[in-house]
């Protein structure tokens, strides 16, 4: 790890602007939380702070209030939720700057916790406006990121805040970079990577940089639609990227020259609609009827799979295999994660839809990681630098 880290820095006494992603899901309807889990994730960071007497003034985003006050998108359940974790209280400020915040920020004592309100409510934070990220820095005497979920978004509170206070990393920070870098650059082989997923334009640049590095890509979604289709496959009324069909033959034809296996799936569940009851069968990807949508790998595919996985020493999933909001079209993507589970290898699930799979599933536990940030974690991947990532304190400074 390149960079400083919290715990290279003295912060007893000081006010300790810490950027978290607590972008949970709520039911509107009673507010209540339906998954803590990016909550949990950043607790030894939270922990450590209160241990080491810094003031403790957290800041995130929650939902899409695009810049508007929300009622519904609030941090106070956020506060509670957090106060019952941590065993103390949790104050919260009434918005995310200006004067009463300050002298919020100004009165807490060493071991307080603040919460600040929404940063999305001003359109400023997603705008990195110079005036706001001031406005932030203000509040605190450093700044901490442990939102490895928004690193890759170059906003105010992940960016901007970061030039007018010292800026290091928070441990969640640390240990999504550490376990992301290894799979890069040292990762223990046969290693494998199984994408899936609506859309190649979403992870063309994520298959690019990893062929060179895995020893078998894996791909289902319905993004496997557009391969199937540049091999003269009829794939019926599945969603194809006829933009992006070159580009896909072209990663065929490079896997080819690389000697890398590029497995797409042999059989597939086709529906004519997509919608829950809908009618489904199984048939060879060689035979899709044209009147038909693919929503799933087939049987065949999650056992080609699970055979070629099941000798790997690390395996990479991002992306689900099919449809899987719908229950009858989840069927690949819930047995693949089973099945990772199980394997004896290091398992890294990619964040996203594939972390809601897992965590769904009460998988969590039995993967080596599973990330808190899917756009983060593709992007890092691609080889992409993560503008949140970049501002911090590198180690020899």
């Amino acid at each position: 790890m390149s960079k400083r880290t919290v715990a290279d820095i003295e912060v007893k006494g000081r006010r300790v602007l810490l950027r978290v992603d607590f972008n949970v899901p709520l039911n509107i309807e009673t507010g209540d939380i339906s998954d803590d889990s990016r909550i949990r994730a950043s607790l030894p960071t939270i922990k450590y702070l209160v241990d080491q007497r810094a003031k403790v003034i957290l800041c995130s985003h929650l939902g899409r209030p695009k810049g508007k006050v929300v009622e519904n998108l609030r941090m106070a359940p956020i506060a509670q939720r957090l106060s019952q974790l941590i065993g103390l209280p949790v104050g919260t400020a009434p918005d995310c700057i200006g004067q009463d915040v300050e002298g919020k920020a100004r009165a807490l004592k060493e071991g307080d916790v603040l919460i600040l309100e929404n940063l999305r409510f001003h359109p400023e934070e997603e705008a990195n406006a110079p005036d706001f990220a001031r406005k932030l820095a203000r509040l605190a005497d450093i700044y901490v990121n442990d939102a490895f979920g928004t690193a890759h978004r170059a906003h105010a509170s992940t960016v901007g805040v970061a030039k007018h206070l010292p800026a290091v990393a928070g441990f969640l920070m640390v240990k999504e970079l550490e376990v992301m870098g290894q799979l890069l650059h040292n990762p223990e082989q046969p290693f494998a990577c199984l994408i899936g997923g609506a859309k190649v334009s979403d992870k063309i640049e994520l298959l690019q940089n990893m062929l060179r590095k895995v020893d078998m890509l894996l791909v289902g979604g319905g993004m496997a639609a557009t391969f199937l289709k540049t091999q003269g496959y009829e794939v019926g009324h599945s969603l194809i990227e006829d933009d992006k069909l070159g580009l896909a033959k072209k990663l065929l034809q490079e896997a080819e020259e690389w000697k890398v296996p590029f497995l797409l799936p042999i059989d597939a569940v086709v529906a004519k609609e997509i919608k829950a009851g809908a009618p489904t069968r199984v048939v060879p990807t060689t035979n899709v009827p044209s009147g038909s949508h693919i929503v799933d790998i087939g049987p065949k595919s999650i056992e080609l799979f699970r055979s070629k996985l099941e000798g790997c020493r690390t395996v990479i999933w991002n992306g689900p295999m099919g449809i899987y909001e719908i229950p009858q079209f989840a069927q690949g993507t819930r047995s693949l994660a089973s099945f990772l589970s199980t394997l004896n290898a290091t398992t890294v699930i990619g964040g996203g839809s594939s972390a809601e799979v897992v965590q769904e599933m009460g998988l969590t536990d039995k993967m080596t990681h599973v990330s808190t940030g899917g756009g983060a974690s593709l992007r890092f991947l691609e080889g992409a630098a993560l503008p949140g990532v970049e501002v911090l304190l590198d180690r020899e400074q």
